[in-house]
């Protein structure tokens, strides 16, 4: 039987901005990302090249696509 319960909120690792910064890359174009923070958390990675930010849902980078959101809509606080 598989546990889904063995990692709670307190032993979960939390996100290392610095070391996503050098793993991920701009789905779209393969570029580097800029953190975005709000309230001292990483709220999205933006894309310079692409002009999007991907936003960040319980501390889970939403690297799609279609779920990037345009960074003037972001600026704005449109986050989708």
């Amino acid at each position: 039987m598989l546990r889904r319960d063995y990692l709670s909120k307190e032993t979960a690792m939390p996100m290392n901005t610095d070391e996503l910064l050098q793993i991920l890359a701009c789905p779209r174009c393969l570029g580097s990302l800029e953190a975005l923070t709000r309230d001292g958390q990483t709220a999205g990675f933006a894309c310079q090249a692409c002009g999007v930010v991907y936003p960040v849902r319980d501390e889970i980078p939403i690297m799609l696509v279609e779920e990037a959101v345009p960074r003037a809509e972001w600026d704005k606080g449109e986050r989708g």
